[in-house]
C-alpha cells in the first residue's frame, strides 16, 4: 500500500457518514484557505525577505505541501497544483487589497471549521481529526473525482 492509498484510506473510514457533503466539499478548501492566509500573514525573518520577497511562512508552508504531494502521489500532485497555485495567487492578491488579510484568513477558517462540522453532524467529535489532516481533504476530495473519472492515483 503506498502513502497515498494509506492516507486516503484513513481519511475515508472517518468520512463514509457526512451529514452535508456539500458543505464538506465547500468547507476543505475555505479550512484551507484560512490556514495558508494566516500562515502569510504572520511576521517573517529578515533572512526570508532577503531570499525572495515571496517567501513566508505560508508559501513556504505551500512548498512543503506540494512536495508532500509529490512524494505520495504524482498524479494527485499535478492534480493538485492548480489548487495550491491558486491558493498563493490568491493570498498574493489579498496582500496587495485594500483588505486586511489575516482578518479575512481568520474568517476563510471559522467558516471552514462551521462548514465542516455541519458535514460532520452525525459525529462532531471527529472534526478535530479533520484539522488534523488538513491538507488531505483536498487530496481526498480530488482522489474522489479521479476515481469517477476513472484517474489512476
Amino acid at each position: 500500500m503506498t502513502d497515498a492509498d494509506n492516507w486516503l484510506e484513513r481519511y475515508e473510514e472517518s468520512h463514509q457518514d457526512l451529514q452535508n457533503p456539500l458543505a464538506y466539499w465547500v468547507a476543505a478548501p475555505l479550512l484551507v484557505f484560512g490556514l495558508t492566509g494566516m500562515l502569510w500573514s504572520l511576521p517573517i525573518p529578515h533572512e526570508f525577505e532577503l531570499i525572495s520577497p515571496l517567501l513566508n511562512w505560508g508559501s513556504a508552508f505551500l512548498m512543503a505541501t506540494t512536495i508532500y504531494y509529490f512524494i505520495i502521489s504524482l498524479s494527485l500532485a499535478i492534480g493538485m497544483l492548480p489548487f495550491l497555485l491558486g491558493l498563493a495567487t490568491l493570498q498574493l492578491w489579498l496582500g496587495n487589497s485594500g483588505y486586511h488579510p489575516f482578518a479575512i484568513s481568520i474568517t476563510f477558517l471559522i467558516a471552514g471549521f462551521a462548514g465542516i462540522a455541519l458535514g460532520r453532524a452525525a459525529e462532531p467529535r471527529s472534526v478535530f481529526q479533520d484539522l488534523q489532516l488538513v491538507m488531505i481533504a483536498p487530496v481526498w476530495l480530488l482522489s474522489r473525482l479521479y476515481r469517477r473519472f476513472g484517474i489512476p492515483i
